[in-house]
């Protein structure tokens, strides 16, 4: 199917081939998710610059994952469950999302009860119930907020099919525009899924047009690219804060990056649709190789400063996305429950 070409008023209820923009898109997010976690809380002295760069990626990266998950929503036909089967939905949904959630942020927790022990470990758990508290209720102190955009997925994807039926896309737009202005605690999450439950209500609005859309996408490239380094710009500078600057550079991120991917030198370019074909993997276990090897760098003498970060971030970024295909490949496709759990 040529995406610039489909209709798209309705879902494809059949066709079950793969949308090579949305696989390179996801595959450019997970990159921009690994190179934001290489430095977990204050870069080297004299690197300071790497903040910079890691406040521009997180104005818009999450934002971006979650419109590819709503405008995935929409094309598998999900947005139309009926409420009788809706039960099922949400089982399959969280078999999907919570069940990896869980089994890791559990696998984490242990993870740093035990290495507290002997080294310095960040957002350093206070015991076994405190965290799994933390883990799913008290959100704002979770042992592992890197999983975060698990649950809040499923959130999403729950709410969804109803809201639709009652509301429509207009409305969820409208709801998610409303749920950005408000502050819901840190509970369950809610204050994350209150921040991008926007974002992916335009993943299903521009899906339901994307015949009309993708082109232009594709077409203003030079547009959208000046829309978006003007938002980014606004936010590092600081007139854009809080909340108005992820609505701003997310919105501005959509048809920049989105529309990218129809470029002919992008889709020569197989490292993308690898890296999108393993973002769940990717996705979990990053973090994990990422911590490992700084630690194998900084014993092996290549020291957490402005001159050794320079050997620290192409190792870090190429840790977080080589080891966990690595891992997927040759160790988890050979568990079945944790290679579905994993694609």
């Amino acid at each position: 199917m040529n995406v610039l070409a489909a209709g798209t008023t309705q879902a494809p209820a059949t066709t079950r081939e793969r949308r090579l923009d949305l696989d390179r898109a996801k595959g450019i997010a997970i990159l921009t998710v690994v190179v934001g976690h290489i430095v977990a809380a204050e870069p080297p002295s004299g690197a300071e610059w790497w903040d910079l760069l890691r406040s521009a990626i997180y104005s818009f990266h999450m934002p971006f994952f979650f419109y590819l998950s709503g405008y995935v929503v929409w094309l598998s036909g999900a947005l139309r469950t009926p409420a009788a089967a809706m039960p099922g939905y949400v089982l399959r949904r969280a078999h999907r999302l919570l069940a990896p959630f869980l089994l890791l942020g559990v696998v984490v927790l242990l993870g740093k009860l035990a290495a507290e022990q002997f080294v310095h470990v960040d957002n350093r758990p206070s015991g076994l119930v405190s965290g799994l508290r933390d883990l799913v209720v008290t959100t704002e102190d979770s042992p592992a907020t890197f999983i975060w955009f698990l649950w809040v997925l499923f959130l999403c994807s729950v709410a969804a099919p109803p809201a639709w039926r009652r509301i429509g896309t207009a409305g969820m737009l409208a709801a998610g525009l409303l749920l950005l202005a408000l502050e819901l605690p840190p509970l369950f999450y809610l204050d994350r899924f209150a921040r991008h439950a926007l974002f992916f209500a335009v993943g299903i609005a521009v899906a339901q047009h994307e015949a009309r859309l993708l082109p232009r996408f594709a077409a203003w490239q030079a547009l959208w690219w000046a829309l978006f380094a003007t938002a980014l710009a606004a936010s590092l500078a600081g007139l854009l804060p809080g909340d108005w600057s992820m609505l701003a550079c997310g919105l501005a991120a959509i048809p920049a990056l989105h529309g990218l991917m129809f470029a002919p030198a992008l889709q020569g370019q197989r490292w993308a649709l690898a890296l999108g074909q393993f973002t769940m993997s990717i996705y979990l276990f990053n973090v994990i190789a990422i911590g490992v090897v700084k630690a194998v760098l900084i014993r092996a003498g290549v020291p957490w400063t402005a001159d050794g970060f320079w050997i620290h971030a192409p190792a870090l970024t190429a840790a977080g996305l080589v080891l966990p295909i690595l891992a997927k490949v040759l160790v988890l496709r050979r568990m079945r429950a944790l290679d579905r759990m994993t694609d």
